[in-house]
């Protein structure tokens, strides 16, 4: 039985973290709903140079042109304000949920236990029927505000996974610097990967 994760992209910096995963979620077989705010959006244009359209219909089809070597039955996209999505309701939650890149907004939403849109929901089911939620915050310095936001969530079950690489495997490109940091959150889904050597082999 494939995994169904529920990825969601926010405003913060890291895109290419996302959009890496989500290859990644695919190309694994996973079963992937995707939910993304207005302002990853401008991100992603910002930084991979995407337009990510506004309609999830439109968002899927741009998104499967540039994945072409997935199912694209395994890709569901959903709309900041699509109540009726699975990832609405505790009655059908997904195996785990990741937010990468994860703006501090949104963290702090969900550290207070917000829901004014499908993202926060999603993350507020994920939490309160016990199942992973990752989530990948990009933003430095941190201040006590972030820090505390993130000690509650962690106190909660959820995994804070900020997007720092290790140097040990000699990166040679940018892409190999991406692939630590996906390679990380996949360990934390226990999804397989072949994305680098592990320490020790």
């Amino acid at each position: 039985m494939p995994k169904t994760i529920c990825l969601a992209f926010t405003g913060a910096s890291g895109m290419p973290y996302g959009l890496r995963l989500l290859e990644c979620l695919l190309e694994a077989g996973c079963k992937v709903q995707l939910l993304y705010s207005q302002a990853a959006q401008i991100v992603a244009k910002q930084e991979m140079d995407f337009e990510l359209p506004s309609r999830p219909a439109d968002a899927r089809n741009a998104l499967l042109k540039q994945l072409v070597a997935v199912n694209p039955e395994n890709l569901s996209v959903f709309g900041r304000e699509e109540w009726f999505a699975p990832v609405a309701s505790g009655s059908n939650p997904p195996d785990a949920m990741v937010i990468c890149p994860c703006s501090m907004g949104t963290l702090a939403a969900i550290a207070q236990g917000l829901a004014d849109n499908l993202i926060e929901r999603a993350a507020d089911v994920v939490l309160k029927e016990s199942r992973k939620l990752v989530l990948v915050p990009r933003e430095t310095p941190f201040s006590a505000i972030h820090l505390e936001n993130m000690l509650r969530l962690s106190r909660a079950g959820a995994v804070i996974l900020p997007p720092s690489p290790g140097f040990y495997q000699h990166p040679k490109t940018v892409e190999d610097i991406v692939d630590f940091v996906v390679a990380r959150i996949l360990d934390q889904l226990a999804v397989p990967h072949q994305l680098m050597k592990r320490w020790g082999e």
